[in-house]
């Protein structure tokens, strides 16, 4: 009697290691995610090409200021134009410190608010109403961010800088007589407040994608809420949560019309967070559009390519942190 429990001699072979091909190249859905596969090669290509050719379209116009100039351009703190006097520091000086105030004020926040709206500490109506309104600030234009910083925050903020200015002048950051509220903190805290949506939306989405288990698990062996929030979940988050917050830097360095608007457009270097400053993307706003050709549209040009060599190291550093961490962690 034949056994139907038996595989048959065709099945076994059939299922045998040798005919099972599990890299077979035939067929209409190989042929499929190849064509997919070329099509993201190919737009990939072109992003990087376009990045190149902006890249070499910078560096061709700043020429004229990089012939004439050199490196000492980085560290030279004159600017000016009427007798072709050209120098970035402190305009360099400007960027670096107004963003680095803003991400400063930023990651804090952003993570705290990424925390209360993905965790059970509030009913779900109420993290979904403070999602929704800290994510709408991002569809604010940065021109009106910029109005209401003149019209409505500097006048609520001055008093705050003068009673500091006479509370803290013992110390250099808050050493300025007399602030008249345009200044590098006002601009600072302005960055933050537009940069703070990409840092809480991404970092919430982070928090989310977490396994339960791991929040379980760590309540389980006996960790109270927040030892699992700093232990178990930010560790656990802590790459994606430096992805926000180095995208938020590229924005805030990048950050042209509220920062102009705020900053008191001084190129001046100052220790103090009160005295006004001058940024690369306020001095490319406001002098592009009148500069003569030559050598004054090279340093301009020059600007913008030390604006770009800034946004490319950042976002190197905050790769090889996250690759130092991962290591130290395995």
């Amino acid at each position: 009697m034949t056994n139907l429990f038996e595989p048959s001699d065709h099945n076994s072979q059939n299922l045998s290691s040798e005919n099972i091909d599990l890299t077979a190249t035939n067929g209409a859905g190989f042929r499929f995610d190849q064509g997919f596969t070329f099509l993201v090669y190919l737009f990939a290509t072109i992003t990087v090409a376009i990045l190149f050719v902006m890249t070499w379209v910078i560096f061709k116009e700043a020429q004229p200021a990089i012939a004439k100039f050199g490196f000492g351009f980085l560290w030279d703190q004159d600017w000016d134009t009427g007798n072709q006097i050209f120098g970035a520091l402190p305009y360099i000086y400007g960027t670096l410190v107004s963003s680095a105030i803003a991400i400063c004020l930023t990651v804090p926040i952003g993570i705290s608010v990424a925390l209360v709206t993905s965790e059970d500490f509030l009913p779900d109506v109420v993290k979904n109403i403070i999602a929704f309104v800290v994510e709408l600030i991002a569809a604010i234009p940065s021109v009106i961010i910029g109005l209401w910083g003149i019209f409505v925050f500097i006048p609520i903020l001055e008093p705050l800088q003068k009673w500091l200015s006479i509370l803290l002048k013992f110390i250099p950051l808050f050493n300025t007589q007399d602030p008249a509220g345009n200044n590098m903190l006002t601009a600072g805290i302005i960055l933050s407040i537009m940069i703070l949506p990409t840092m809480a939306a991404i970092s919430r989405d982070v928090l989310m994608v977490i396994p339960k288990e791991l929040r379980s698990a760590s309540m389980a062996l006996g960790s109270t809420r927040w030892e699992t929030i700093f232990r178990v979940l930010l560790p656990a988050g802590f790459s994606g949560m430096v992805s926000a917050a180095m995208l938020a830097l590229g924005r805030a360095l990048g950050e042209t019309m509220a920062v102009t608007m705020v900053i008191g457009n001084s190129p001046q270097i100052s220790i103090s967070l009160l005295d006004p400053a001058y940024t690369i993307p306020a001095v490319l706003a406001n002098e592009f559009a009148e500069a003569e050709p030559g050598l004054h549209i090279g340093a301009l040009s020059y600007l913008g390519l030390i604006l770009f060599a800034l946004t490319l190291l950042v976002n190197i550093g905050a790769v090889l942190l996250v690759q130092w961490v991962g290591r130290k962690n395995r």
